[in-house]
């Protein structure tokens, strides 16, 4: 066998048989690492954010429907506006905010029903933002990364492939060999932001969605609750 057999033989053993992005990320330029780098430490917080909103709203889902099955119920012997409110609970913090501003309204004599109407309903429709901004505080940062991480990522591609090319003009030499590893390292920056990103922009639709709907909920518990509280203010 030839030395040049023998050498393509060697060089065939050697070449890796598939993507070792740990490789990749080794082998690239500083810039490109850097990127990379943020790009995963973006990926590992947008899942930080996706466990822990799952968790939140599952749990304000519960607490909330419990409660108003315990409202609902206990209604059938005292007047809503006799209970005692929980606040444990998204739900509890609604009626409890709607309670609290209907006893204000209503503590002296000759009160102005139509104004008191307006203060409870507006002061539950207050709380009820509360509770979706503070559910919604960490949505941003998924629409963040959502929008950007992809720009980044093509940013370190765009620099990984201007390094190859000023490897082509150092070496003299043009050859696939000399500028794949390169463009290989700068594509893998763009595989990771779309691998950040892709999950990113599927949780915030789903979760802005949750959220919506889990405010309509409130708002609807919210308009039950300054139905029974006007009745009785008609009654008074």
């Amino acid at each position: 066998m030839t030395d040049l057999a023998i050498l393509s033989a060697a060089a065939a053993a050697a070449a890796p048989t598939r993507l070792d992005p740990v490789k990749l990320f080794l082998d690239a330029d500083i810039v490109v690492q850097l990127v990379m780098a943020g790009l995963l430490l973006a990926s590992i917080w947008v899942w930080m954010i996706i466990i822990s909103f799952s968790m939140r709203i599952g749990a304000a889902r519960r607490r909330s429907s419990e409660y108003e099955a315990h409202l609902w119920e206990q209604s059938d012997e005292r007047p809503v506006e006799e209970q005692k409110p929980r606040s444990a609970s998204p739900a509890g913090r609604v009626v409890a905010a709607g309670l609290e501003e209907w006893r204000l309204s209503t503590k002296g004599a000759g009160y102005d029903v139509d104004g008191a109407r307006q203060r409870i309903a507006g002061a539950m429709e207050g709380q009820i933002g509360v509770e979706a901004d503070t559910l919604a505080e960490r949505l941003n940062f998924l629409a963040t990364i959502g929008s950007v991480a992809p720009f980044i990522g093509l940013f370190g591609t765009v620099w990984g492939i201007m390094n190859s090319f000023f490897q082509i003009g150092q070496q003299q030499n043009s050859s696939l060999a000399v500028v794949a590893p390169g463009i290989s390292e700068a594509l893998f920056a763009t595989a990771i932001g779309l691998f950040a990103a892709i999950p990113a922009v599927i949780a915030y639709n789903r979760f802005s969605q949750q959220v919506n709907v889990f405010e309509a909920r409130l708002q609807r518990l919210a308009d039950k609750v300054h139905a029974q509280l006007s009745r009785q203010m008609d009654a008074d």
